[in-house]
């Protein structure tokens, strides 16, 4: 406990950092925010009922197409704001803030804590805000149990969890903010080529392997049914899976290159 104490101490302080220079800087996280916003109102608008009408294989029915959308578009919100995870680690690193913390008496994993439960924090609200605009437009979970909604936002922070140490990783690897954006972009076009927008099965042949077997699908089939009180099948576990094993990517990934950024 004596050294569990100060470790809260101190990533609890970092934390606090985090969320001051988000609400100071709120400009990236809001760019980023964007995104998944434009889409689901792009898609719900524009396209949504040559889009409902090609997957019911019937009449258009847009508010099928909403429900089928915005699961999609919640993950998709978290690769999203992910993003500034890693520009905001990369700038410390490359401003030497960094470098400074490792010359105070402060426990040594606490920097990289601070950045990655911000970050949750962050996603969350994000997914929240986005949320909102879906049932504003009409997007309903009439269907699902407390039990369910409860899964889905469990699913929600463990996948964010995921995707912010693997951000953190991208953004202690890159030498400038820049690069960090661009190398954390595979976290906004994976979504794209996910079944967030169109079931896999009406993909090409050749092209459905490259939707099945990534993270984004399985976890948006979970989310999808928890939301709508349908199957699920087997995608709740390899959702899982990927979580955790990104997770354990990421957090190995983040903390080898602070460590290696040390000596």
């Amino acid at each position: 406990m004596s050294s569990l104490s100060p470790a809260l101490r101190d990533s609890s302080t970092m934390l606090r950092r985090n969320l001051l220079h988000a609400r100071r800087y709120p400009s990236l996280t809001l760019n980023l925010l964007l995104t998944p916003v434009v889409l689901l109102l792009l898609f719900v608008y524009v396209f949504g009922d040559v889009m409902s009408a090609g997957i019911g294989g019937g009449g258009a029915d847009r508010a099928d197409y909403i429900a089928y959308l915005v699961p999609g578009l919640l993950l998709m919100t978290i690769g999203s704001t992910t993003i500034g995870t890693a520009v905001s680690v990369s700038n410390d690193m490359s401003e030497g803030i960094i470098a400074r913390f490792r010359t105070m008496a402060i426990h040594r994993g606490s920097v990289l804590v601070g950045h990655v439960v911000g970050s949750v924090l962050q996603a969350v609200v994000s997914v929240v805000l986005v949320g909102a605009v879906g049932v504003a437009i009409g997007f309903r979970s009439t269907d699902a149990t407390v039990l369910e909604w409860l899964a889905a936002f469990g699913l929600l922070v463990l996948f964010a969890l995921a995707l912010t140490w693997i951000a953190v990783g991208m953004g202690m690897v890159s030498p400038n903010a820049e690069a960090a954006s661009n190398n954390a972009l595979p976290l906004i076009f994976l979504p794209l080529i996910s079944s967030a927008f169109v079931p896999v099965q009406a993909m090409p042949g050749w092209f459905q392997p490259v939707a099945e077997y990534q993270p984004f699908t399985p976890a948006i089939e979970t989310l999808r049914g928890l939301l709508l009180g349908t199957e699920i099948g087997n995608n709740w576990w390899i959702a899982l899976l990927w979580c955790l094993g990104l997770t354990v990517l990421g957090y190995r990934w983040s903390k080898a290159a602070y460590d290696r950024d040390a000596g």
